[in-house]
């Protein structure tokens, strides 16, 4: 066998067969093939914070067989996904399998052992198609080992807050509970959105809706106002009696148009889904969860239809865009299609780069088309028509709404009291990009919006001082309302403004708090149970700034520079980078070649002090345990070296 390509999954990895052909062999590794015991913590604190790992039972024989099938290969392709998840999963195949063999000779007397080397490629490519596949095998790369860290970083918070904090909450609420570090910021928000509910107290208000209609007769004459102002004031209606005074005042009112305001609009499209947009859509629009979705999409992924679902970039690729662009004008209309391509840009400052946001592989492949494909759900082809709608949309023409305001003044009998009721509406004067989305109305709020679209009313042709007649009062009772439970569309968004996890967790997080009966779902919202206010409520009190808000965003961003901190040093061992590494006693130099290199080196501060034995400078180091001590920069050639700071140093910054 010339080449092995190892995937997680095997529908990937048949997808990735039937384009390699049989000079490959592709396998599935499964997903992970190495993690954390569950036995104990598996994470030494006292050395570095390195982690032990450990194949997991129902995975050694899988291991066992990839190992197996990569001696006879002369090189091993790992396609794992292109995120860290994916890194890190490449990363433990490459330390299990390896790339040194000792292969045996079958026949003693015609064969000896042979040491046989094998090249180890990693590939990655966001999505599966036939181009993307061959641009990705022909320009191969090494593991990024800065994304390992991140990942590694993260698996290792998450093991030492759930491992530490666990144990605590069995001893003080109730044994077999688990607190995790994500996941109780999660339970905290939704405790905290219950008792704002409990503590709200709802105050009565009312309104008064007014029908009219043109004195002199047209077609569609007829239109609605709100009662807004009192005499050029604002007019807030706090009980019956107020609203019964003004509809009595109103019933004798003479009416005329005060004020006609009209002004174009413009709706922009919104932009490619993420991650998380795209769980908020299909929870809002098609019913789905979290957990449903990402499901559905890493299936549609895998089978080559929407590109890798894992993302939180809005970056789309030239093709993909000129694809979209020529789809619009041969199938919708030149009209639609905007005069230059539109871009976004990525807000979220931790978004993985290189990656693009979620869209269709092949643009003309539509919902209609899917349908007939084998092996795909109902459910599948509505979450495909949601990615396959907003990548077309991204790229058509804004939508032009024609807005009115009329102001209409309400002159009681007596003159003394004018009363000021306001009407407004809206056309769609060219459709643009709602052409897809089959908009009659114009409070068309985004997919991520748990709003419908409700059409506004289609004012009549109206003049200043065109004088009306009153058909019918309309006063409403009304009571202010607080902050809603929330479900899992305003969950999630919640959580990516706070900059909590990472959108691809999401949908875990949330299975995660219903498992544990944290929370319980009703009527598609999140409702705290006793149990889960009591964790969040114990976790709070005693770790505070452990499950502050903050702590998860800072912490984000500590784990990102791991991913990106490089610098000028060289490795004076392999000759590659040196990076900058967190251990327990602080930062510290380590080879980016690690594991295959272990050197490692302590960061300096210069003090202003000479070598008393070579005249050279005396640097500030640290040894392994932290401890500072005094040292000559020329070290190993000076060897000087002292716990006390040399006499009249003065410290700065190297």
């Amino acid at each position: 066998m010339q080449n092995l390509v190892i995937v997680e999954s095997p529908t990937k990895s048949k997808t990735l067969q039937k384009f390699l052909g049989s000079n490959y062999r592709v396998e599935a590794s499964m997903g992970h093939v190495r993690d954390l015991p569950k036995s104990d913590i598996g994470v030494d604190v006292e050395k570095s914070f390195e982690p032990k790992y450990i194949i997991p039972k129902d995975k050694q024989k899988r291991v066992n067989e990839l190992k197996k099938l990569a001696v006879s290969a002369k090189t091993l392709w790992l396609a794992t996904d292109p995120d860290r998840e994916g890194e890190a999963i490449a990363w433990h195949l490459k330390e299990l399998i390896g790339s040194r063999f000792m292969v045996h000779g079958k026949d003693k007397k015609t064969m000896s052992n042979e040491l046989r080397t094998m090249n180890i490629h990693r590939v990655i490519f966001h999505e599966i198609t036939p181009e993307a596949i061959k641009e990705a095998f022909k320009d191969p790369r090494d593991i990024d080992l800065r994304l390992v860290d991140a990942q590694q970083a993260r698996r290792i918070l998450d093991r030492l807050v759930g491992y530490k904090l666990s144990p605590l909450l069995w001893k003080k609420v109730k044994s077999g509970l688990s607190a995790g570090r994500v996941q109780s910021v999660a339970l905290r928000l939704i405790v905290e959105r219950e008792k704002e509910i409990t503590a709200f107290k709802p105050e009565e208000y009312w309104s008064v809706t007014v029908e009219l209609e043109l004195r002199i007769k047209n077609e569609n004459e007829k239109f609605s106002a709100t009662l807004v102002e009192l005499n050029g004031k604002k007019l807030a209606i706090k009980n019956k009696e107020e609203a019964d005074g003004h509809v009595k005042a109103l019933e004798k009112a003479d009416y005329r148009v005060e004020k006609v305001t009209q002004k174009e609009m413009r709706k922009y499209p919104a932009p490619p889904f993420t991650t998380s947009t795209l769980q908020q859509t299909a929870a809002n629009r098609l019913g789905l969860s979290a957990k449903k979705t990402m499901m559905l999409a890493q299936h549609l992924y895998e089978h080559g239809l929407i590109t890798y679902m894992r993302t939180d970039s809005l970056n789309l690729s030239a093709q993909a865009i000129t694809a979209a662009r020529s789809y619009i004008e041969q199938n919708i209309g030149k009209a639609y299609l905007p005069t230059t391509a539109r871009a976004y840009k990525t807000k979220s400052k931790v978004a993985q780069e290189a990656h693009e946001a979620i869209r269709p592989s092949n643009i003309s492949l539509t919902a209609e088309k899917l349908k007939t494909l084998e092996g795909l759900s109902r459910d599948h082809v509505r979450l495909y028509e949601l990615v396959w709608k907003r990548m077309m949309a991204c790229q058509m023409s804004e939508a032009v709404l024609d807005h009115t305001s009329v102001d209409v003044e309400a002159l009681t009998a007596s003159k003394a009291v004018s009363y000021t009721l306001r009407a407004t509406g809206s056309v769609i004067k060219f459709e643009g990009w709602l052409k897809l989305y089959k908009v009659s109305g114009i409070k068309y709020k985004g997919e991520e919006s748990e709003e419908d679209e409700k059409g506004e009313q289609a004012l009549p042709k109206v003049s200043e001082g065109q004088l009306l007649d009153l058909l019918k009062l309309l006063p409403e009772q009304h009571f202010t309302e607080g902050s809603p439970r929330y479900n899992e569309a305003s969950l999630i968004k919640k959580l990516e403004e706070l900059g909590i996890g990472r959108p691809s967790t999401y949908a875990t997080i949330l299975s995660t708090i219903l498992d544990r009966f944290y929370v319980e779902k009703k009527e598609k919202r999140f409702f705290s149970t006793p149990l889960g206010v009591a964790v969040a409520e114990f976790l709070v009190a005693n770790f505070p700034d452990l499950f502050d808000y903050e702590f998860t965003v800072e912490k984000k961003a500590a784990r990102v520079k791991i991913a990106t901190e490089e610098t000028d040093k060289i490795c004076p061992d392999c000759g590659k980078p040196l990076i900058i590494r967190f251990g327990k006693f602080g930062k510290f130099l380590a080879c980016s070649g690690f594991p295959d290199c272990k050197h490692t080196e302590g960061l300096e501060e210069k003090v202003d002090a000479i070598c008393p034995d070579c005249g050279g400078d005396i640097v500030m180091r640290k040894t392994r345990k932290g401890r500072p001590f005094y040292g000559c920069k020329n070290w190993p050639t000076c060897k000087f070296a002292s716990w006390t700071k040399p006499k009249g140093a003065k410290a700065g910054v190297s």
